[in-house]
């Protein structure tokens, strides 16, 4: 038996999206509740042992509160340093990849898992989207999620059945710490960061997309609209942007269209390296984080060496031919 992780980003779901395209607002109490029902179907599945992030809001500090334990679960808190950033979410990650975590829920947006992986890389993965733009994480029932956690935790499904392994982008900047993006990392004109997300189309100067998802908003729904690119594949797509190229009407956050200039667009294959350089703002799956300087190099690489994801709808039908489930009276 081993563990299931937990971790639920108190911020997600509350950024200026919400004010300018109208976005769903993902409250704490909302949380709260998914990470209750989860922890449930993970108990119901078999999961005796779960190790969880102690986030600044005690989203699942609470919501363990509200359930009805049996006796011999054993839930444990990780020590962090509770600053209300992703350095909450990394440290978390770090911490699970030491300990016998056979696969963590992350409860949150594109960010969130993109800080997880920064601290655990080669992690198992259920993600559960809480924001907007997101490529990565999925909409789906909690209690569902919570029976394949149990499910992977107790070794019922043999992962190499269930579980594929992502696209990531490993980019290096001169002089610099590098950094990741599961599913998009776009260079700006931009000089400060500001805002964390992309609002600003006329800044866009080129993006390399892991996956260009048509039926998405954001960056990903760019390149997507223009040559439709799944984590399945195996490559990837470069877009430049430019004023003087063709018009692309598309939604650029919810409940927001844009007419963006569009140069070329090429798909890469994965292992291909791309090189630029500042000045500007790399920005990764869909929030601004680290500014070029003039010159400053930067080299880009995708390959397929990112977490390995569960696939919750193959689990649970795995589940269902062995009839794990089923129980004799």
């Amino acid at each position: 038996m081993r563990a299931v992780g937990l971790v639920a980003n108190p911020a997600s779901g509350k950024d200026i999206r919400r004010l300018t395209g109208k976005a769903s607002v993902f409250d704490n109490r909302e949380k709260l509740a998914i990470v209750r029902r989860a922890v449930v179907g993970a108990i119901a599945a078999g999961a005796q042992h779960f190790i969880y992030m102690n986030d600044s809001h005690g989203i699942v500090r609470q919501a363990l509160a509200e359930i009805d334990v049996p006796r011999g679960i054993k839930f444990e808190a990780l020590p962090g340093p509770e600053s209300s950033s992703a350095m909450d979410t990394v440290a978390a990650a770090e911490q699970m990849a030491q300990r016998d975590c056979a696969v963590v829920l992350v409860l949150g947006g594109d960010g969130t898992n993109r800080a997880f992986v920064r601290g655990w890389r080669d992690s198992t993965l259920i993600s559960l989207s809480t924001g907007t733009n997101n490529v990565f994480p999925v909409m789906a029932e909690a209690t569902v999620a919570g029976m394949a956690l149990g499910l992977v935790a107790r070794g019922q499904i043999k992962m190499a059945a269930v579980a594929g392994q992502g696209k990531i982008i490993d980019t290096e900047i001169e002089d610099e710490e590098p950094d990741i993006a599961l599913i998009d990392a776009v260079l700006t004109t931009e000089v400060f960061i500001g805002a964390r997300a992309l609002m600003t189309p006329e800044a866009l100067r080129e993006a390399f997309l892991c996956r260009a998802e048509p039926a998405a908003v954001g960056i990903t729904s760019l390149g997507g609209l223009i040559k439709p690119v799944s984590d399945r594949d195996e490559f990837g797509l470069h877009v430049t942007f430019s004023s003087a190229g063709k018009r692309l009407y598309a939604p650029m956050s919810p409940g927001t269209f844009e007419s963006i200039g569009v140069g070329q667009s090429k798909r890469i294959k994965l292992g291909r390296t791309l090189r630029s350089q500042g000045p500007g703002v790399l920005a990764f799956d869909g929030e601004r984080e680290r500014v070029v300087g003039l010159g400053q190099k930067i080299v880009m690489q995708m390959s397929r060496t990112g977490p390995k994801v569960i696939n919750l709808s193959r689990c649970l039908h795995k589940a269902a031919t062995q009839k794990l489930f089923v129980r004799s009276n």
